[in-house]
């Protein structure tokens, strides 16, 4: 479905249907008590429906839960198109991931009945709501019958209603990386706190948490990918290859211009480097003129170190094994830049609508580009990552090409 549309339903279905579970659930408690701090859970859901980056970033939460909770099993709620990332990390038994179909209304109704009652048939008694002050999420934590409800809460903040439901809220706080924030989040099923975040301070600074470890893939894939890009563009044999991913996806606001990208790109042919644009198949409009303006640069011997590999990849195991052969890769704030993180690549990640300091992979080979406009970061909890912005992304448009080429080649250079 298109995000417009979800935001929509999420506003004006969501907000009467949180109010009518809050009432609900308001008369429920006067008959029985939430489950006691001290009971272990029997079966836990953690709840991250939209973005495949955060799956990597939560990596230490689901860590954290199985450690703390070895006898209650661990299930997890996403949409269908972000399973693999999360089967590839092996955090959730296959078995214990339930989808839900977000390409129409039809499919997403139908998926969420289904995935409902597969919850409740696993006696989940605890749901954990990673999303930021999504609507739909915290219905669903509510749905599935767990009796501990955690998730994300505005306080005394305008806007944003998610009803009260929600019977360990947590704080946001915007001044403290995600993931450390997803750990608050497992610790509030327990904490007798008030605030539920009120617990000692024992969470990773900003972008600095524990890595996580790099995931196993079959044997034959990194082969395969070598294998075929050797055939597939010989040109680039021998080089050195660094990947960019220009997209926005969803949010083009995200984008680097794609001047810079070319600017970047032509450097890197001139230093002997080949250059691969990644991508999904809507990229391919976007890749091709990337392509053409990077070959356009040098007219007296037009080189075929630039090539075009969106859409060339089949799958995100594909794609990691694509980072097992490249060297580098240079991407706009997004799913790429993250799912890095689960492989040796060295990356460059550049930001400006969302910060690092919020966001910023869990890899020690990644660096972050931020301009720290007044503006920035504009894309935030509070506006359902819908910016106000009129399109100029000064924030990235003045992140030079040249501090970018100086910044890949030290990595490069590098181990």
């Amino acid at each position: 479905m298109n995000i417009k549309l979800q935001r929509w339903i999420d506003r004006w279905a969501g907000i009467p249907l949180c109010a009518a579970v809050s009432a609900v659930d308001a008369v429920a408690r006067c008959f029985r008590k939430d489950g006691k701090a001290d009971q272990a859970p029997r079966a836990i859901v953690v709840i991250l429906l939209s973005e495949m980056g955060s799956l990597v970033l939560a990596h230490e939460m689901f860590a954290r839960l199985k450690q703390r909770y070895p006898d209650a099993p661990l299930h997890a709620l996403l949409f269908g198109k972000n399973r693999e990332i999360l089967d590839l990390m092996k955090v959730v038994d296959p078995a214990n991931v339930h989808t839900v179909n977000d390409k129409s209304l039809g499919g997403l109704l139908s998926s969420l009945w289904k995935a409902i009652g597969e919850l409740r048939r696993a006696n989940v008694d605890v749901a954990i709501d990673c999303e930021l002050f999504s609507r739909i999420s915290s219905l669903l934590s509510y749905a599935s019958g767990a009796r501990i409800r955690v998730g994300f809460h505005r306080h005394t903040q305008e806007g944003l209603y998610r009803g009260s439901h929600i019977n360990r809220p947590v704080p946001y706080n915007p001044y403290h990386h995600i993931s450390a924030q997803f750990l608050t989040l497992a610790r509030a099923i327990d904490s007798t706190a008030v605030p539920k975040s009120k617990l000692p301070a024992n969470l990773p600074a900003a972008g600095t948490g524990k890595p996580p470890p790099h995931v196993q893939l079959d044997a034959a894939l990194v082969p395969g990918i070598q294998t075929r890009l050797a055939q597939d563009f010989p040109a680039i044999a021998g080089k050195p290859l660094v990947l960019v991913y220009p997209g926005g996806g969803i949010l083009p606001i995200r984008a680097w211009p794609l001047d810079s990208y070319t600017a970047l790109c032509r450097g890197l042919v001139a230093d002997g480097c080949a250059v691969a644009v990644i991508g999904l198949k809507d990229d391919q409009a976007l890749a091709r003129q990337l392509v053409a303006d990077v070959q356009a640069g040098f007219p007296a011997s037009p080189t075929s170190s630039v090539i075009d590999l969106t859409g060339y990849t089949r799958s995100i195991s594909e794609l990691l094994a694509l980072f097992h052969v490249a060297r580098l890769l240079v991407t706009n704030d997004g799913g790429p830049g993250q799912f890095a993180a689960l492989t040796p690549i060295w990356t460059l990640m550049l930001f400006g609508p969302e910060t690092p300091g919020l966001y910023a992979p869990l890899t020690p080979q990644c660096h972050s580009f931020y301009s720290q406009w007044p503006c920035s970061p504009c894309l935030t909890a509070y506006n359902h990552r819908s910016s106000y912005c009129d399109g100029d992304n000064q924030c990235l448009k003045v992140i030079a090409p040249d501090t970018v080429l100086a910044k890949a080649r030290e990595c490069l250079a590098a181990p």
